[in-house]
């Protein structure tokens, strides 16, 4: 079954990191994920670029709107994904439990659905 392991931050919260964090961090990722791959168990994995990057589309009738920024209006962001194969979401909890990022915000596990619908 799959699992997108989603990463969430905050400006604050990167802001916060010495540069021996941020390095300590992006070691911890590059260790999980040639693990997950050695394990034949990450689909992909990538991270976002900064939010104000983003725009949000929304189509209401035949009127197309795009804005800003992300689409809620919080300080938490989305700041990157691993897309994982794992046996149940307790092994998914497991391994987005061990990403860096989980101590300083948080981790989302949320089954991926497949086209005939929620994978359980």
């Amino acid at each position: 079954m799959k699992y997108m392991l989603l990463i969430y931050s905050n400006e604050e919260s990167w802001a916060g990191l010495t540069a021996e964090q941020r390095e300590g961090l992006a070691r911890s990722h590059e260790e999980l994920m040639h693990e997950l791959t050695e394990q034949g168990m990450l689909v992909s994995a990538a991270g976002l670029a900064d939010p104000i990057t983003t725009r949000t589309v929304s189509v209401r009738g035949d009127t197309l709107t795009t804005t800003d920024g992300p689409y809620a209006e919080a300080k938490e962001h989305l700041a990157g994904f691993y897309l994982v194969e794992c046996d149940d979401i307790d092994q998914a909890i497991d391994y987005a439990a061990r990403m860096p990022d989980a101590k300083y915000l948080a981790v989302e596990v949320r089954p991926v659905m497949d086209s005939s619908g929620l994978e359980m």
